[in-house]
């Protein structure tokens, strides 16, 4: 993607790589800064004949799909990063990874996925001659700036789609839906993989490692991205127990809604079940059943009665179910 000579802070045109390296590596002053993106095997063959990268490290990088974390070999650091980019069309979280082989006298960064490209990182650095004087470290804070600038952004996404997912759970219609909540949850932990090992490897870096020889100005520049990333993993670790909590209590609403649908299910049932009752009985077509010839005599003229009689008890009973249970609230 990009290569550059970088001296006394300025950008220099990189010529033939053997030639640059071998005045580099000669004792002239400055570093090379080796840009690629997605390269195929020969162009990382290339690179990696030229450095004299570790043999490791190489092998992670062409492996891929790595572990955020940073390797301090004999004479080069190899640093692991994931990038996120947030899709705002389906509020999902797409994962990439970046790695980086810094030596005393280069840094060369391979970036696979489209999140987090480092054109503006470099076009930056180069604004900030001060900073690109302090070397390939200067290099490898403004990328990790970068990509935990890119954590921020995606948890405040992330946050306003808890949001919404919380209002939904405790509205009053008892909206919410179970697999919005799962696959929120599950981009929360893809977003857990990649920052907070980066945390632990950054942390162990600064006190253990070759954060003890770093120049006082940029050892304060990686604790702030330290920092920086630690409010993330906090924010990160809380939105994951706040949507387990949501979860269960959109759990209890649909159980409560559920028992809810099954008492007035049930009472209906029970309500219409005196009809069938009385139906059943008077179906059998008995002919001693003194209901159906139970009558009386007015002025001479017989009424039969049986019909209406039963048909008042058994509106009567169902009158007296339906009060009792909308008294209960179970309708």
């Amino acid at each position: 993607m990009d290569q550059a000579i970088y001296r006394r802070g300025e950008r220099l045109e990189c010529g033939d790589l053997s030639d640059e390296l071998e005045r580099l590596r000669a004792g002239a002053e400055g570093f090379l800064w080796i840009g690629l993106k997605d390269p195929t095997d020969d162009e990382f063959a290339l690179v990696n004949r030229e450095l004299g990268l570790h043999p490791l490290a190489v092998e992670d990088a062409v492996t891929g799909n790595q572990r955020a974390k940073i390797e301090q070999y004999e004479r080069s650091v190899f640093v692991v990063l994931k990038t996120l980019r947030y899709i705002d069309e389906t509020s999902d979280i797409e994962t990439g990874e970046l790695m980086l082989f810094i030596g005393d006298r280069f840094v060369v960064t391979v970036r696979r996925g489209e999140g987090n490209p480092l054109r503006d990182v470099r076009q930056r650095l180069e604004l900030e001659p001060d900073r690109l004087q302090h070397g390939p470290l200067a290099v490898l804070h403004a990328v990790m700036d970068s990509v935990v600038d890119h954590y921020v952004y995606v948890d405040r996404e992330l946050s306003v789609d808890l949001d919404d997912i919380e209002a939904q759970v405790l509205a009053d219609d008892g909206a919410g839906d179970a697999n919005a909540i799962y696959r929120l949850k599950r981009e929360v932990l893809e977003f857990k993989r990649a920052s907070w090992p980066l945390a632990d490897a950054l942390m162990t870096y600064m006190d253990r490692g070759a954060g003890r020889e770093l120049h006082v100005d940029v050892r304060h520049l990686f604790r702030d991205v330290a920092d920086h990333l630690r409010h993330v993993n906090d924010h990160i670790e809380a939105y994951d127990r706040l949507l387990t909590d949501i979860l269960s209590a959109h759990l209890a609403s649909v159980s409560v809604q559920q028992n809810s649908d099954m008492r007035k299910i049930s009472a209906w049932v029970a309500i219409a079940a005196i009809p069938t009752m009385v139906a059943g009985i008077y179906g059998m077509n008995f002919t001693g059943m003194p209901e159906l010839v139970a009558s009386v005599d007015v002025a001479g003229t017989e009424y039969y009665y049986g019909y209406f009689v039963v048909l008042a008890l058994t509106t009567t009973a169902c009158v007296f179910l339906w009060t009792r249970f909308k008294r209960s609230g179970w309708l």
